[in-house]
């Protein structure tokens, strides 16, 4: 069945309580990236060094790892609707709370609550969509990965034109626009049936026992060590105009969602997984030690192209991920994600330390070097990863890349 059919069950006629929570995906995936052309401006606004701003990125992705042991657990109990309006109301809460800061430390402290609400919300609005989509899944599951890109290559635009005149204005937006959501989810989403078994809170340690899962967890660490450097500290680098910042980021969103949706999937039927993946590492490591060293213009394309080859990984990453564990799908993700959203955390505390002991170049040069230790993990542990590789299902390819991102 095409999914865009706009008969039962397609994408344009599913029920108002799917397109609530998609809206509010597309918000709750903006808020990754919605800082990132203000980032100058916060360190200006509030005094404060490139290093101390970096901690917005690395409060809310600790709080988002930790969180990875929480969700699962939450929502076993109180059900999908009850999690998703409580991560909602945290993201409110905070959001609106980071508008109003008066010092970096405030504002970090903030953001990390955010980052609670979005764990809580982004882990489960999945599951809730395809709960309520009509017609099966498909369609429902292309309608969350639309507002994953969407919200990926809109949070730095809407942080760009918000923040042109205020890098507060960005954060009421986005307590705004979530506030509408938790009124959307409440009026049209009815409760989800809780899952047949409770989800503990060591489950997704003790399924990082299996190795093949372990291995995907350990290079996506490095790897997300890369990207993050990419996303956290290049503003910095590139100093431009909010206005100009979030245009290069939005471009770089656009493929990111592209490579990750609909490249991605064609390059590994074509070349297998592990293939793309380690190519694909090797390219960003390439890409980013180019951005570093290279003039104001080449690093305003390479920041963009970084987007292809994240996109890509990060499709990829997550079939590893599930496929290769026997966990359930949903304890295998939120343990993977417990290691990796850590290294999302430590880039973008240490990318500018980095450069404040040593230069503008070397931040780089490390996040090349990781994305190399991530393509040789990949290599060294490749036996382990083989049997996801080569029998993962194609038609479960989209809906576990999806899962893992979102979890």
């Amino acid at each position: 069945m095409d999914p865009f059919d706009a008969g039962a069950g397609g994408l344009l006629k599913q029920p108002k309580s799917v397109w609530a929570t998609a809206g509010a995906s597309v918000v709750a995936f903006m808020g990754i990236g919605l800082v990132d052309p203000i980032l100058p401006s916060i360190a200006q606004g509030l005094h404060a060094t490139a290093s101390q701003v970096s901690l917005l990125f690395t409060s809310y992705f600790l709080i988002t790892a930790v969180a990875m042991l929480v969700t699962g657990f939450v929502s076993s109990r109180i059900g999908g609707k009850k999690t998703l309006l409580l991560g909602l109301a945290f993201v409110v809460v905070f959001a609106g709370l980071a508008g109003t800061s008066g010092s970096v430390g405030e504002l970090v402290g903030f953001r990390a609550g955010w980052g609670l609400g979005n764990a809580l919300f982004v882990s489960t609005a999945l599951a809730v969509i395809v709960g309520a989509a009509a017609g099966g899944s498909a369609a429902a599951i292309l309608l969350y990965e639309s507002a994953l890109g969407l919200g990926m290559a809109c949070g730095p635009l809407l942080g760009a034109l918000l923040g042109d005149a205020s890098w507060r204005y960005p954060f009421f937006g986005t307590a705004f626009l979530m506030a509408v959501g938790f009124l959307c989810i409440t009026v049209f989403l009815k409760e989800q049936p809780k899952p047949a078994r409770k989800t503990s809170l060591l489950d997704p340690v003790k399924a990082l026992g299996h190795g093949g899962l372990a291995s995907a967890a350990a290079s996506a660490f490095f790897y997300n060590y890369t990207f993050f450097t990419v996303l956290a500290f290049t503003p910095f680098v590139l100093n431009m105009s909010p206005y100009r910042s979030g245009a290069v980021f939005f471009a770089w969103g656009v493929l990111l969602a592209v490579f990750s949706v609909i490249v991605a999937p064609r390059l590994q039927k074509r070349f297998g997984s592990l293939k793309v993946l380690g190519g694909s590492l090797v390219l960003l490591a390439a890409d980013v030690l180019v951005l570093g060293y290279g003039s104001h213009t080449t690093a305003v394309v390479c920041t963009i192209l970084s987007g292809a080859f994240i996109g890509v990984n990060n499709t990829v990453y997550t079939e590893l991920a599930l496929g290769v564990s026997d966990a359930p799908r949903p304890v295998a993700s939120a343990g993977y994600n417990f290691v990796r959203w850590f290294a999302a955390a430590a880039a973008p505390y240490f990318a500018p330390k980095i450069e404040e002991w040593t230069d503008l170049h070397i931040p780089f040069v490390v996040a090349a070097v990781t994305a190399l230790v991530g393509a040789g993990v990949v290599v060294v542990r490749r036996k382990a990863l083989t049997h996801e590789a080569e029998e993962l299902e194609p038609k479960h390819a989209t809906e576990d890349s999806v899962a893992v991102f979102a979890n």
